[in-house]
């Protein structure tokens, strides 16, 4: 996990001493004392001194960092939870910072997801009401276009600075709704403002993180999404406390604050996009002459597999809480359990995939996942008791390994200049597929379907998305940027 270099050696006359530093990897400051004595009967002694910069996550990693270095000797293995290759200490401090930054966009745009059934059951709103709300939420999106452009014209760090201050206090807003309307018109421009953010992480990720480590660092993005979507989950049971105390889970966005401070202080802006900005307009447009613009096909392919693979996961999402209370007769907390419970799990799959992704390739892994994991979460809304708990944990996990792979083709495939703009129109088109699912899937149990026949026949689109990935997609895995976008190969830069 950390690459050593011999720094000194010097002797004395009972003992040799080494010092080794780090040359490459996560800490600040790293120093491997090491003593052998002269005579053999006296053991050798070792002391390492090293600290770390991981912001807001410092107390997982520290104590499994500390345990690798206790134990590396007995250990050769590289270490489960680590990226395939080592990340320097800037490396881990962007994405620390991108982490933090994610579950403030996961707990905006779980908010309304999570308490629409509530705030329904307050102002009297249909199933079929649900859904179309919901549908103008996603659509909401389109409001939020300019932000994205913003971010290939002004700098990825600025724009993720100031939706990161912006988001809460507009998701807050949710607490005041006088009725289900008023509601929905905060949440349609705090919940885009949210996606918004989360695109422009993404995009920060994909140009700060090594080439053998973007699929890695999208996986950790996705653990700290969950877990701002779990703090939102596990909020939920206030709702249980009286018919409008879903209200105060709106007011908790406005903890996300503090995020928005730490990344004004710390965050900077990425070393491609400084070299875009200063490459000369000529050279962009000769490039692009003599290797050929695959912007428009590869846009429209992405945005494509996004469109129809949200189709069942907006609908699943959305769908299982009203599932769960109308069908199963459970309460808030039990919501709350049950969605905690089966989906914290997935972390696993998010950090196998990760690393499967970056070591053996993207698009197998993805074309396999995606449909077995949308056929078992399908089946958790026909089978009860302990079967839809089982095929809920399973299609989670399996889901959650082909996450990394499917989605970090994202930003990988399109240039410095347009890869904010392209990334969060991919994300529109998703937006706009989880709202057709939304729309037909609530009319369509109005009608008399049960959830389970709506979510297997949505869940048989995941087949058509397979065979789209292995057909069309290219492998990018263990590739620069530059490699896989011509455009930029003038765009210098340093680290």
């Amino acid at each position: 996990m950390v690459e050593e270099i011999r720094a000194d050696h010097p002797a004395d006359s009972s003992s040799t001493h080494h010092v080794f530093l780090q040359k490459t990897g996560p800490c600040v400051e790293y120093k491997r004392l090491v003593e052998i004595p002269i005579d053999s009967s006296t053991e050798v002694t070792e002391e390492t001194q090293w600290s770390l910069d991981i912001p807001w996550f410092g107390w997982i990693f520290r104590p499994l960092i500390s345990r690798h270095i206790k134990h590396r000797h007995h250990k050769k293995r590289h270490p489960w939870w680590a990226p395939p290759q080592t990340f320097t200490a800037h490396e881990t401090l962007v994405l620390a910072l991108l982490a933090a930054a994610s579950m403030v966009a996961a707990f905006i745009n779980t908010l309304f997801t999570q308490t629409v059934a509530f705030a329904a059951d307050e102002f009297g709103v249909s199933t079929t009401g649900q859904g179309v709300a919901a549908a103008i939420v996603r659509l909401g999106i389109v409001l939020a276009i300019p932000l994205a452009i913003l971010g290939d014209r002004i700098g990825r760090q600025r724009v993720v600075i100031a939706l990161a201050f912006i988001a809460p206090v507009l998701a807050s807003l949710g607490a005041l709704a006088p009725n289900f309307a008023a509601l929905v018109g905060t949440q349609t421009i705090a919940r885009p403002v949210g996606l918004a953010l989360d695109v422009a992480v993404l995009v920060i990720l994909i140009e700060e993180m090594p080439k053998h480590g973007r699929a890695y660092g999208l996986s950790v993005l996705a653990l700290a999404s969950g877990f701002g979507a779990g703090f939102a989950v596990a909020a939920l049971p206030i709702a249980d406390l009286g018919p409008t105390a879903w209200r105060f889970v709106y007011v908790l966005a406005l903890i996300w604050l503090a995020v928005a401070l730490s990344l004004r202080r710390r965050l900077t802006e990425t070393p491609r996009f400084v070299a875009h900005r200063k490459e000369p307009k000529g050279s962009r447009r000769d490039t692009s002459r003599k290797t050929g613009s695959t912007a428009p096909r590869t846009l429209l392919m992405v945005g494509a597999v996004a469109f129809l693979v949200n189709i069942f996961v907006a609908t699943a999402s959305i769908f299982q809480n009203r599932y769960l209370k109308d069908v199963r007769d459970y309460s808030a907390t039990m919501v709350a359990l049950f969605t905690l419970s089966t989906s914290t799990p997935a972390a696993l799959g998010l950090i196998i995939g990760g690393k499967i992704a970056d070591i053996n390739g993207r698009r197998r892994v993805a074309a396999l996942c995606i449909p077995l994991g949308a056929i078992l979460i399908s089946l958790s809304f026909v089978l009860s008791s302990v079967g839809m708990w089982v095929v809920a944990i399973a299609g989670g996990i399996v889901g959650a390994i082909a996450y990394p792979a499917l989605a970090v083709y994202r930003g990988e495939l399109f240039p410095t200049g347009n890869r904010a703009t392209s990334s969060f129109l991919i994300t529109v088109a998703a937006l706009l597929g989880g709202s057709i699912g939304l729309v037909a899937g609530g009319m369509l149990v109005d009608s008399g379907w049960s959830y389970g026949t709506v979510m297997l026949s949505f869940a048989a689109i995941s087949l058509v998305v397979s065979v789209l990935i292995l057909a069309f997609y290219p492998e990018t895995a263990n590739k620069d940027l530059e490699d896989l976008n011509p455009q930029d190969a003038h765009a210098r830069f340093e680290r």
